[in-house]
């Protein structure tokens, strides 16, 4: 079995050998957002420490490491990390679904069954289907963001 120890701003998915429902990342995902948001929702920006105090992760981290930390913290899990689907392979017609909030992620491939090639990392896009070179898998991203929102800070 594969393991990858991983501190990233982006999520990463893994195809391997388990298998992970969409639905189920879906609402851990979900859930994380709505703890983390509402009407006294805390900010994506830390408060910064005081003058003559040596900061803390807390109070300094910003965007996407903030909410992980801010999630760890309510023992949330802010990213999905569970594998992908590994008992198929991924076609054009009907490809391996990759959860994402962003409009890109990073997929490792090991190909069908799980571990039957070395490991492949790719990036996939919410425009377009990608194949792993090895196996030809092929996966696509279900993004559940607005892509106009994400494609306006790219510009």
């Amino acid at each position: 079995m594969l393991s990858v120890a991983l501190r990233a701003v982006r999520p990463v998915a893994l195809r391997s050998a388990r298998r992970a429902s969409p639905s189920t990342a879906a609402r851990a995902l979900s859930t994380t957002a709505s703890r983390l948001s509402g009407p006294a929702a805390p900010s994506i920006y830390g408060t910064g420490s005081k003058q003559g105090e040596v900061p803390s992760d807390e109070t300094q981290a910003t965007g996407l490491e903030r909410f992980q930390l801010l999630g760890e913290m309510q023992g949330v899990d802010s990213f999905d990390l569970e594998p992908l689907d590994s008992s198929r392979v991924g076609t054009l017609a009907d490809p391996i679904k990759v959860f994402s909030l962003d409009t890109e992620r990073i997929v490792g491939c090991t190909g069908a069954p799980a571990d039957s090639h070395e490991l492949h990392w790719f990036t996939v896009r919410h425009d377009k289907t990608r194949r792993c070179p090895e196996c030809g898998s092929a996966y696509a991203l279900d993004f559940q963001g607005v892509a106009e929102e994400h494609d306006a800070h790219h510009h």
